[in-house]
C-alpha cells in the first residue's frame, strides 16, 4: 500500500461525466484533479478483457504522460440475463460512426432482453474499477458495485451513460431521475472511491 502524496491527481479520462463525478469526490481532500488532456491528447487502446486491465492501461499511460500520479476509472453495466454483457464493452455498445450514442445502446440492451423474453425483474449491476498509478509503475486497484434492475422506457435526464434505465435496489427513481448528489452517494463509483479513500487518502 502506498499513500497518495501531493495535491494534484491526473484523471485518465476524456468522459465529461466521469470527470465531473471524480472531481467532486476528490475536492473534500484538497486534491486538484487535472484531466489527462492537459498533458496528452493520445488515448491508449483499451485492449483488456476486464475492468481492472483497462483501468491499469489508462492510469499507467496518464502517469507516464504527466509524470504525476494518475487515477483511471473503467466501469460498465453487467446485465444478469445477458451473462454479464455489455460489461467491459459497455461503451463499445454505444459506438457509432459519429461518436457514442447511449440512447441507442440502452435500446440495444432492451431489444436483446425483449428478444429472449427475459423475466422481470431484469437484474443488473454497475461495476467500477479505479486504478491509481504512479510514474514509477506502482499501482493500486479498487473495485465497487451497485446492484439494481433495468426499466424501460428510459427515465430522466441526469447522469450519463446507462443511468436512465437503472434503478438501484431499494429505490424507485432511475439514476437518470435521481438528484446527482444522491446518486453519487450510492453509486458503484462511490463504493470504489470509499475503498480508495480508506487506503490512500486517510489523513
Amino acid at each position: 500500500m502506498r499513500a497518495l502524496g501531493g495535491d494534484i491527481l491526473v484523471l485518465a479520462s476524456h468522459n465529461s461525466g466521469k470527470l465531473r463525478e471524480i472531481k467532486a469526490l476528490l475536492e473534500p481532500f484538497g486534491i486538484s484533479a487535472r484531466p489527462v488532456s492537459d498533458f496528452s491528447s493520445i488515448e491508449p487502446d483499451e485492449t483488456g478483457t476486464s475492468f481492472a486491465e483497462n483501468a491499469r492501461i489508462k492510469a499507467h499511460a496518464a502517469a507516464a504522460a504527466s509524470g504525476l500520479p494518475a487515477l483511471s476509472d473503467d466501469s460498465g453495466l453487467a446485465v444478469d440475463a445477458l451473462d454479464g454483457a455489455p460489461g467491459v464493452y459497455t461503451a463499445d455498445w454505444a459506438e457509432t460512426g459519429n461518436g457514442r450514442d447511449f440512447a441507442m445502446a440502452m435500446g440495444k440492451v432492451n431489444a436483446q432482453l425483449e428478444g429472449m423474453n427475459a423475466p422481470h425483474p431484469r437484474t443488473a449491476r454497475f461495476c467500477c474499477t479505479l486504478c491509481v498509478a504512479w510514474p514509477d509503475g506502482h499501482d493500486e486497484i479498487f473495485e465497487g458495485q451497485v446492484h439494481g434492475q433495468l426499466v424501460w422506457p428510459m427515465r430522466g435526464s441526469h447522469g450519463f451513460g446507462y443511468d436512465p434505465v437503472f434503478v438501484a435496489v431499494g429505490e424507485t427513481e432511475t439514476f437518470g431521475e435521481m438528484d446527482p448528489d444522491r446518486k453519487h452517494a450510492m453509486s458503484h463509483r462511490a463504493d470504489a472511491f470509499a475503498k480508495l479513500k480508506a487506503r490512500l487518502l486517510a489523513r
